[in-house]
């Protein structure tokens, strides 16, 4: 893998590309070709939301800013819901991608729902919110202090970009033709000051494989706003740069 490959990242649940803002430069300052991708119906792109919008295209819309951009080498980084998305991606189009890095993401299997790794209660108290959304197609976000922020002034920015997830992306089975990220190496960036209870399960099945490279950094779980430089110094690391 060159040790300037571009990477690209993917947004976790109500957020979009503008997350990233604080890593995308400092990646860029390090000489990698960085791209951060919203997909339709969140972020800036809001707007967009329809009932067609879930999962697949989530998937779709990441292939196909990929292939636009006409990537090779890609270190493809997936934050929480982001993991279903980048998992999506491996199977599609496995030869553009180096290396996954699943960021304190929700971990995957074919077949599986969004809803089907959350508990019953958190499930039903979703469906009920969303019930009230315009059509019923999506969920009002959290609170930012839920992804583990604390500092006030990046309380005030998040929730000011925080937009509804689209509830189909929670309902959608995510169909791979092949095992969890297709061959490539894949590395978990755990976040665990403090811990997001939501990936619990998952930063104990990948702390177990003995074919995946499992790391732990002190931050919360929107690592990109909290610690961007010390994210960026891992995602460099991992690109071995």
């Amino acid at each position: 893998m060159s040790a300037k490959s571009p990477f690209v990242l993917v947004h976790g649940a109500w957020h979009g590309g503008w997350c990233w803002q604080r890593v995308v430069p400092l990646l860029e300052a390090a000489g990698h070709r960085t791209l951060a991708v919203t997909c339709r119906g969140v972020g800036e792109r809001a707007a967009e939301l329809t009932p067609e919008i879930g999962l697949d295209s989530c998937i779709a819309d990441v292939t196909s800013a990929i292939e636009a951009a006409n990537l090779t080498d890609v270190v493809l980084v997936g934050h929480s819901h982001g993991g279903w998305i980048i998992a999506g991606v491996a199977d599609r189009i496995p030869q553009r991608i180096a290396q996954f890095v699943f960021l304190d993401a929700n971990l995957v299997q074919d077949g599986a729902t969004q809803f089907s790794t959350l508990a019953p209660e958190l499930v039903a108290a979703r469906r009920a919110v969303a019930a009230l959304s315009p059509g019923g197609l999506s969920m009002p976000p959290p609170p930012a202090s839920a992804f583990g922020i604390t500092n006030e002034a990046d309380i005030a920015w998040v929730e000011s970009e925080l937009t509804p997830q689209p509830l189909k992306t929670y309902e959608d089975a995510l169909r791979l033709e092949h095992p969890l990220g297709n061959g490539r190496p894949k590395t978990y960036v755990a976040c665990v000051n403090p811990a997001f209870s939501a990936v619990a399960t998952a930063h104990q099945w990948a702390s177990a494989q003995p074919d995946w490279h499992y790391l732990e950094i002190a931050t919360g779980h929107d690592a990109m706003v909290i610690a961007p430089e010390l994210l960026t110094t891992t995602l460099l690391g991992i690109a071995g740069s």
